[in-house]
């Protein structure tokens, strides 16, 4: 039974007729609701209704995951995969069966046209032809001349969209992140299988190196540097493969066009200029802390300002990511200005709370990029730099423990405007708390 599940949800093997795309549509929304439901309950204690679903992204972040923990939105971003992928398979194979292309797929990738395209092929009766192209792939066909073919036509799809986001509409939303990758994909996969009957590895092959080439460009081109490359190489690697393999199903069906194919290409730019300037501007908050052998008196000291710290030797840091290296401060108490300096600039921090030995509270009026990009060329600073990840305010917290020991508490509020969130996150909490740690290591060694 669940081998049979699997197997009709997961591949493009079995027809969907308008029953069986309700059916299995219901089941599948109610399974994802329930543990949407549940990770929401757990992680912020709220409730999670299905309005939730149609109330807006900013909405969502600031009433119900303001203060949810740091697993929440990675747990929910890993659970909504294979729902998306079920998602696309059904889609496809329904609008097939309804005489509709099965490029009309993609528009699950579309912010509330997806809600109209599953209404829609909900209620279309099953239509006993199938659109576009009846020519199914050529043993005889060679390989090397489709998979250029595709590679390239991949390649410029992808740069194409990755110019237009960033270079002209400075969006770095789903369209981008989610949507590209797929579309690429897609396209390769169709456009090698079309002719040459390739294997599910060789169309995996042919987008993986559609992918590869495309980062490639990019950094030698000095459109994104290597780190932020890297970052969302894993992300878009998976994307990209489940739209090779619904690529190669389009072709192998011998139901796809190539101007189908352009249609929905030139999709995601009018999507990703919806998206432009709508990000979120909620404060997420990272903590972390470390017991040190000393008194609060003495952390206090070195809490306000602390000596320059050593050169780091992580890679992270090595590799162009921010770095904390001194701290200073002018004036005491509440209003007095503190300065920490980073690899890339100093931030500017009035004090806003002044308690010695216990608190110091402080916004952040001016702050650095968060990174160098590492590039062949100097200068390189794509605009996910600046007012993407922006720290507002932090706070040291001293808590005296028995035999004269200090918990020392930092946290740092910070806006993230990077989509999709639950991806993001994982990698600037990680670096935000990796800095943490440094200055906190280096007060704990000054202290003892």
């Amino acid at each position: 039974m669940i081998a049979h599940l699997a197997r009709f949800w997961l591949t493009f093997e079995s027809p969907v007729n308008r029953a069986a795309y309700l059916k299995h549509g219901f089941a599948l929304a109610l399974l994802k609701y329930g543990g949407d439901a549940l990770l929401v309950g757990t992680g912020t204690g709220a409730f999670w209704s299905p309005f939730d679903y149609m109330q807006s992204v900013p909405f969502l972040l600031d009433e119900t995951f303001a203060n949810a923990p740091g697993y929440l939105a990675p747990a929910l971003a890993v659970w909504t995969m294979p729902f998306l992928w079920i998602g696309v398979t059904m889609s496809m194979r329904r609008a097939l069966d309804a005489g509709w292309s099965a490029w009309a797929a993609l528009l699950f990738f579309v912010p509330y046209a997806n809600y109209g395209l599953m209404l829609t092929l909900a209620a279309l009766p099953t239509s006993g032809r199938t659109s576009g192209l009846r020519v199914a792939p050529r043993p005889q066909e060679a390989r090397l001349p489709s998979a250029l073919l595709a590679i390239g036509a991949g390649s410029a799809t992808g740069l194409g969209i990755l110019i237009l986001s960033v270079r002209l509409l400075n969006s770095y939303g789903l369209a981008l992140f989610l949507g590209a990758p797929f579309v690429i994909g897609t396209v390769t996969g169709f456009l090698l299988c079309r002719r040459y009957p390739a294997s599910l590895r060789e169309t995996h092959e042919a987008v993986t190196m559609t992918m590869l080439l495309i980062g490639g460009v990019a950094f030698l081109l000095g459109t994104e540097g290597a780190v932020c490359l890297l970052m969302m190489l894993p992300l878009g690697i998976v994307l990209a493969l489940m739209g090779g393999a619904m690529g190669r199903a389009i072709a192998r069906l011998g139901t796809g066009t190539a101007s189908h194919a352009a249609i929905v290409v030139l999709m995601l730019p009018s999507a990703a200029a919806w998206e432009a300037g709508t990000e979120t501007v909620v404060l997420r908050e990272v903590q972390s802390a470390i017991e040190i052998d000393a008194t609060t008196e003495v952390v206090w000291n070195h809490v306000i300002a602390f000596s320059p710290l050593p050169e780091p030797t992580e890679l992270l840091f090595r590799l162009g990511v921010a770095y904390p290296m001194r701290a200073e401060i002018e004036g005491k108490g509440v209003g007095a200005m503190r300065y920490c300096v980073f690899s890339t600039g100093r931030f500017v921090e009035p004090i806003t709370r002044w308690e010695p030995g216990r608190r110091l509270s402080f916004d952040v009026i001016e702050s650095p990029p968060p990174m160098k990009e590492w590039s062949f060329y100097e200068g390189v600073a794509p605009p996910h730099l600046e007012g993407y990840l922006v720290p507002r305010r932090g706070e040291f917290r001293l808590v005296a423990l028995p035999n004269g020991r200090t918990r020392l508490e930092g946290s740092t509020w910070y806006e993230q405007r990077l989509r999709p969130e639950g991806y993001w996150v994982l990698f600037s909490d990680a670096i935000i708390r990796r800095i943490h740690l440094r200055v906190l290591e280096h007060i704990a060694l000054l202290a003892e």
